[in-house]
């Protein structure tokens, strides 16, 4: 667990302890780090929470993969699918529904958590928190829809979203270091093969090889976005048989819903034209290797600067009041480049 080397166990909670061996008759002496009976779930101190997101993700990024964020996707996916239905005239859902329905307040999360603890379901315990907001309205809230609907289709939307601020830092991490090569594009520097002597180069072209790198790695980032396909509105199983039923059978009804309602998701590329309960996971892949590509490009980059700042040769910034090490106050240690390694280490893998 971390905190010691042995967990005792009961009807009332969980004890991580440490064993203290005393001087005087080395007996083995039990001391409680951590009860559940002191734990007070509302100190979010007591929260794991990932260093990915709070210490080196950016602001945006962080709300743009937020509970709150997500949560008010799918409520404008609900929003959409519903004004899809008015407009092409199913029976039992009126624009005065769906004007409600965008008229409502924000997410009461708290709401959906209660609903959650009886229903063991987190897409209906939105449908309830938000039926209960919009009374006259409950009754359209995710008709015909399945929960892939929602989550599918919101995190897609997350995704793209997520894919435009990264492709905007990095083409403005090209500008910077293009800037850099053509500083430098004039000052000499010894080039290395096998990491040994070889030939006169410049500091300059010698960043430019990362330069180009970055910039293969945002045109492809680029494409993949572009790319990016809604699940849209298929039902259950792929196959739309409950909106086949509301529109009585009309066929046409059905493929009109599914490309409206992508439409206004914004998706270029539309919606996948065959799905089962979900999207297929291989546009997962594709988005996850392009990251990793950023990942392996970056390490290039802070690798060679590692190996360049312990020859004397290039350093990464380092300010006035920041400190190398708690021991050896004299030592600049490159750890903006360290960090990068560590970070594209998990994009890797």
């Amino acid at each position: 667990v971390g905190l010691g080397s042995k967990i005792i166990t009961s009807d009332r909670n969980v004890r991580p302890v440490k064993r203290v061996q005393t001087r005087r008759n080395a007996r083995v002496v039990l001391i409680s780090a951590l009860s559940l009976d002191d734990i007070d779930e509302d100190d979010d101190r007591l929260n794991y929470v990932s260093p990915l997101s709070t210490r080196y993700a950016s602001r945006i990024m962080r709300a743009t993969f937020s509970d709150l964020t997500r949560f008010r996707i799918w409520r404008q996916l609900w929003i959409s699918l519903a004004e899809t239905q008015v407009e092409l005239g199913m029976q039992g859902v009126t624009s005065e529904q769906v004007e409600a329905l965008k008229s409502a307040p924000d997410v009461d999360i708290e709401l959906a958590v209660t609903y959650e603890r009886k229903l063991r379901h987190d897409v209906m315990s939105h449908v309830h928190a938000f039926g209960d907001q919009v009374p006259s309205a409950r009754g359209i809230i995710h008709l015909g829809a399945t929960s892939c609907y929602i989550t599918d289709n919101s995190e897609l939307l997350q995704m793209r979203k997520g894919l435009e601020i990264l492709i905007q830092s990095l083409w403005q991490s090209v500008a910077n270091l293009a800037k850099f090569c053509k500083e430098y594009k004039d000052m000499p520097t010894l080039a290395y093969t096998h990491f040994q002597p070889a030939q006169p180069t410049s500091v300059g072209k010698r960043a430019s090889l990362w330069l180009q790198d970055f910039v293969t790695d945002a045109l492809e980032l680029e494409d993949v976005m572009n790319g990016l396909k809604a699940r849209g509105v298929k039902g259950t199983t792929g196959t739309q048989a409950s909106f086949l039923s509301l529109f009585d059978g009309d066929h046409t009804k059905v493929r009109e819903l599914d490309q409206r309602v992508t439409e206004k998701l914004g998706f270029r590329a539309g919606a996948w034209s065959v799905t089962g309960q979900t999207y297929p996971r291989k546009q997962d892949f594709r988005v996850v290797a392009a990251l990793a590509g950023i990942g392996q490009s970056a390490a290039k980059m802070a690798n060679d600067v590692r190996l360049l700042q312990h020859m004397k040769e290039l350093e990464e910034p380092f300010e006035k009041s920041q400190i190398g090490s708690s021991a050896m106050a004299y030592k600049r240690n490159p750890m903006r480049c360290e960090r990068i390694n560590g970070l594209a280490r998990f994009l890797q893998t």
